[in-house]
């Protein structure tokens, strides 16, 4: 497979000042970078967009970079060129990669931050399969030990990360609840595995008992906190696990620890970065079986639309809305 050489110069979305995406970002056309040691330079291809892409033009995330900065956290694309000691990449490979800074047509990202992916995965879907699915992986997999025939409540699960939750579940063997907001979110989530769906206005404790016959949710996916976690406490089975992804609702929760003690149940985090800096030997082991997933057609990343690399912005706006499903992919290569 051929790549075309890097240009001299790209182009790149930059986050000049904090603030919306719409006022925070601004095109730019900068010399383009070459790889250092341990280090790979990719012709990005397309790019997913994410929340915490909101986040940093916000300046609300946990990582601030100096401005400017180019967001952009997950992209797929192809190998331009290697910098020294690179062996697990060749130029020419089609890849995926996780790293702030790729929203743009060239991008440097370390070399433990790239997976190659089967040509049988286009650009637009791949450029989704990172971030959402290896969250979901780790955590129904190594955080809470899904396991067949459990019940998994999932919030959220029309989104990005929840559909890939849901899709993971319903491969697992699982009996999947999912959470939604709307009827049209409700057809996402089956579409996507859920044998049952919750909309978000309804007493959502009150209905899993109901639909599990007063067992509760073995396992639950909660990426929203707020009132989603509250609902949560009271659902979960008898040595149920709850884990927490993020706080999408805006509000961080308490719990007042005697109710996992009296009630026989665990509360985990799960930050799938940190695997990514402490343990990438179990990113690549979790990406190995995700293509294998996909391969099977068990897993599909969902996609609500794609935009122009001209107008990324709106796809990040797009996000902050909460109205999409699934995920929202900026296309950079033709």
């Amino acid at each position: 497979m051929s790549t075309p050489h890097p240009q001299e110069t790209m182009r790149a979305w930059r986050v000049t000042t904090l603030g919306e995406p719409a006022d925070a970002l601004t095109l730019s056309t900068l010399e383009t970078p070459t790889p250092g040691p341990g280090e790979v330079l990719i012709r990005v291809g397309a790019v997913a967009a994410n929340f915490p892409d909101v986040l940093l033009a916000r300046g609300e995330y946990q990582v601030k970079p100096e401005l400017p900065f180019t967001p952009g956290v997950e992209c797929s694309g192809s190998v331009a060129a290697l910098g020294d000691g690179v062996t697990n990449v060749s130029v020419g490979d089609r890849v995926v990669a996780y790293s702030i800074g790729v929203l743009a047509e060239y991008a440097v990202v370390p070399a433990d931050a790239v997976q190659p992916i089967p040509d049988t995965l286009d650009d637009v879907h791949a450029a989704g399969l990172t971030i959402a699915y290896q969250t979901a992986w780790f955590a129904l997999h190594r955080r809470a030990h899904l396991g067949t025939g459990e019940w998994l409540l999932v919030h959220a699960a029309a989104g990005g990360v929840g559909a890939a939750a849901v899709q993971l579940g319903a491969a697992a063997g699982a009996r999947v609840i999912g959470v939604v907001g709307t009827e049209a979110k409700a057809a996402v989530a089956r579409e996507a595995g859920a044998e049952h769906v919750i909309l978000r206005g309804d007493d959502v404790a009150a209905e899993v008992k109901r639909i599990t016959g007063g067992h509760g949710a073995d396992v639950v996916f909660d990426p929203v906190g707020g009132d989603a976690f509250v609902a949560s406490t009271r659902s979960i089975a008898f040595e149920g696990r709850i884990v927490v992804i993020g706080f999408a609702s805006g509000t961080i929760p308490e719990l007042a620890m005697n109710r996992p003690l009296i009630k026989n149940y665990a509360v985990l985090g799960l930050y799938w970065g940190l695997y990514q800096e402490k343990a990438p030997h179990l990113v690549r082991e979790a990406h190995t079986e995700l293509v294998r997933l996909f391969e099977a057609d068990a897993i599909s990343p969902v996609v609500d639309h794609t935009v122009a690399f001209d107008d990324a912005p709106a796809a990040l706006t797009a996000l902050a809305t909460a109205n999409t499903v699934g995920r929202v992919v900026i296309e950079v290569a033709s």
